[in-house]
């Protein structure tokens, strides 16, 4: 049965659109900033090197948790619990799976990517190339109802990470603050505050009450939620320019490139 645009009580148009705006900026726009994002992330991830900056404990976190005696001396901070890793396999490989799953099944980038991947469709009243649409209700978007259970995995990625950012202020040389340390610990509260923003925190916080007097604590919580709600879309595109830029950093420190800028 033909459905969409294609129905029987549709309008008969051959164009795809009557708009005559530049609608095809948006998700051109955000293609481009999800693919470097992605390019730029796949790079770093399998690159293996330049990751850890042993003087001043500085450690992206695209490599956070390492947990294997690959990893760089002193950047496995909670032990080695796997062995020599071969080369096509990420040094950060077990948090990794979690945050794309994260990330992949949020749902402002379900958004993004529907109207600028899949085009699905790419912007009001512009017709979807594609002829039927099953929802999420099968592979592979039916992954997609898994959201809530990468979000857990995202908390606790969450918390490593600010852990390695305080790990950062304690150098081998005692007590130290630089430029890198700004740069950590700002990533890692963009990172709590896109995580934190999640509909699916807002959910756990105020969800399934039918009364929220008798739950003063929860109903607190849920409209801090709610507030930070409001601002998951730009946290979501946010957290990526600082991810980026963290690593940026900590490669180009590890690499030599550049000095870490010292206060104390």
């Amino acid at each position: 049965m033909t459905t969409g645009i294609n129905a029987p009580t549709r309008a008969r148009i051959s164009a795809r659109t009557l708009r005559t705006d530049r609608w095809w900026l948006p998700p051109l726009l955000t293609v481009l900033g999800l693919g470097t994002f992605v390019i730029y992330a796949t790079f770093r991830a399998f690159m293996g090197d330049h990751y850890w900056v042993n003087d001043y404990h500085y450690l992206t976190p695209f490599y956070s948790p390492c947990l294997s005696d690959s990893c760089a001396p002193g950047s496995a901070h909670f032990g080695a619990w796997f062995g020599e890793l071969p080369g096509w396999i990420p040094l950060g490989f077990v948090a990794l799976p979690f945050l794309l799953g994260f990330r992949l099944t949020c749902y402002y980038y379900r958004k993004a990517y529907y109207r600028s991947v899949w085009q699905s469709p790419p912007a009001c009243a512009v017709a979807e190339p594609h002829k039927s649409y099953s929802g999420e209700t099968k592979l592979p978007l039916i992954v997609q109802n898994a959201h809530r259970y990468f979000f857990y995995a995202a908390l606790v990625v969450s918390v490593i990470n600010t852990y390695d950012a305080i790990l950062a202020f304690h150098s081998p040389d005692g007590f130290g603050f630089g430029l890198g340390n700004i740069v950590l610990t700002g990533n890692v509260i963009m990172l709590w505050a896109y995580t934190l923003s999640c509909h699916s925190c807002r959910h756990i916080a105020g969800g399934r009450l039918k009364h929220f007097s008798k739950h003063p604590v929860r109903y607190w919580f849920w409209t801090k939620v709610s507030a930070l709600n409001t601002r998951h879309m730009q946290l979501a595109w946010v957290t990526l320019g600082t991810l980026m830029l963290t690593d940026l950093y900590v490669w180009l420190v590890a690499s030599g490139a550049i000095s870490d800028l010292r206060f104390i």
